[in-house]
């Protein structure tokens, strides 16, 4: 039976082992070779992503206020050229 030491010790022989081994070219070469084709993708980051859906929510609300501005200011409009054409 392992004891906790024993399992400490076969865990740290492991840990070596795999960091001697090929495994760990590969996979620095695979991140290297992954991080180079999203480079070519022309990707964004979470953040720049996250800034970029904010500023398109504070448009999407200015468009609004400003469309009900123009809808008011139609309505006014009308109004005084229905009370001119009535005064004429």
């Amino acid at each position: 039976m392992l004891n906790a030491k024993s399992f400490e010790e076969l865990s740290r022989k492991f840990s070596e082992l795999i960091a001697q081994s090929p495994l760990q070219d590969i996979e620095k070469n695979s991140r290297a070779l992954l991080a180079q084709m999203f480079a070519k993708l022309d990707l964004v980051t979470r953040e720049e992503f996250d800034v970029q859906v904010q500023l398109l929510q504070h448009t999407q609300e200015k468009l609004a206020t400003l469309e009900a501005r123009v809808a008011e200011l139609e309505v006014k409009s009308q109004t005084s050229a229905v009370g001119r054409q009535n005064n004429a």
